[in-house]
């Protein structure tokens, strides 16, 4: 990797992604470029000068002149800001997608906290949880994970045993029935409160599509009603797998991927009880989804111990929790930290979500 010297002239450097090599190996003469995308990464648009002392033909200089890296096949790294071409010229402020974590009657938030306060274990034995909050989801990957994380998050008693009052943004990776609480919702909007939300989006901004990449190795994308696992639509060399979900996916009973309209109303607070909003300005989309986890993570420790970290239950552990309060015996919490890409197939915009696999061997 390095950078082109663009100085001087225009330069142009141009790439065979890795899907482009494979169909050009295959040497049947029907390989053809039908496709490409461009991008404006590395550029930053508030270089642009327009009190340069020498004139207007500076003002773009120094943007001109930004160093630009080569051209590379990994589909994972290259144009994490695509371009787009849209024919009005009065457009103020575009949309962007955001994590909605205020969906509370759900669960549908992206921390995961203890409470802080003194706390019951599973044997009723008091103890003393500290207070962990990021910015990730936990995915239990199996049901003995879940069982010891659900009484935490739920706050609820079980067989007469008192458990931590608060546990959120935890996903059952295993279970075979729908969950509402166990989703992540992605909301599109403008982000601005300068213009009002009752205007709606425009129909050129409007998501109907939404673009879902994650590890094919670790997860799989589900619906958040039913037990439906969404179709692949490819799976690259990485083992990245890309998910186009659209508007089709909906109907009454849900379904795998899930793009709703959001309400619309001047009033954003009104709606926090029944429909949390993330944006002050007009609404686009909704994208709500659950995560399944591979059978490999669900019955084996391999993966983790290949591609994963752990460490002992009974320490002082990633979860915050003194876990050897809830087991009965010591054990083993394995987990590997990933990345959730949702891609708005309109605008480009994308949203990169940390989740981690979850499992306590014990």
């Amino acid at each position: 990797m390095a950078f082109l010297d663009n100085s001087g002239d225009i330069v142009l450097d141009a790439v065979l992604t890795d899907t482009g090599r494979l169909r050009l190996a295959q040497g049947d003469g029907s390989f053809k470029i039908s496709k490409f995308a461009l991008g404006d990464d590395e550029i930053n648009y508030s270089l642009y000068n327009k009190n340069h002392a020498s004139g207007s033909a500076y003002y773009d200089l120094e943007v001109l002149q930004t160093p630009v890296l080569e051209a590379f096949t990994n589909n994972t790294s290259n144009l994490k800001t695509k371009l787009v071409s849209l024919s009005r010229t009065n457009i103020l402020y575009m949309p962007v997608l955001k994590l909605n974590e205020n969906n509370v009657n759900i669960g549908n938030a992206s921390t995961i906290q203890a409470g802080s306060s003194k706390s019951f274990g599973r044997d009723g034995t008091a103890t003393h949880f500290e207070t962990v909050s990021d910015t990730k989801f936990y995915i239990a990957v199996d049901k003995k994970t879940g069982d010891a994380l659900l009484e935490g998050r739920d706050g609820a008693s079980s067989a007469g045993k008192k458990t931590p009052t608060t546990l959120t943004g935890l996903i059952e990776g295993y279970t075979g029935g729908p969950n509402n609480r166990d989703l992540i919702r992605v909301d599109q909007g403008l982000d601005t409160n300068e213009i009002s939300p009752e205007l709606g989006l425009d129909s050129d901004l409007l998501e109907t599509a939404y673009m879902i990449e994650m590890d094919y190795r670790l997860g799989r994308v589900k619906a958040i009603t039913n037990n439906n696992v969404a179709p692949v639509n490819f799976i690259d060399d990485d083992n990245i797998a890309s998910y186009y979900l659209t508007s089709n996916y909906i109907n009454p009973l849900g379904s795998p991927g899930e793009v709703t309209s959001t309400t619309n109303t001047k009033d954003k607070d009104a709606l926090q009880s029944t429909n949390p909003q993330v944006f002050e300005g007009p609404r686009g989309s909704t994208l709500q989804f659950r995560i399944q986890a591979s059978q490999e993570l669900n019955s084996s420790t391999y993966l983790f111990t290949q591609i994963g970290q752990s460490q002992p239950a009974n320490a002082a552990n990633i979860l915050g929790l003194e876990l050897d309060d809830y087991l009965t015996s010591g054990g083993t919490i394995y987990y590997i930290d990933s990345t959730i890409r949702v891609v708005g197939a309109n605008t480009g915009y994308r949203l990169d979500i940390p989740v981690r696999y979850v499992k306590i061997d014990y």
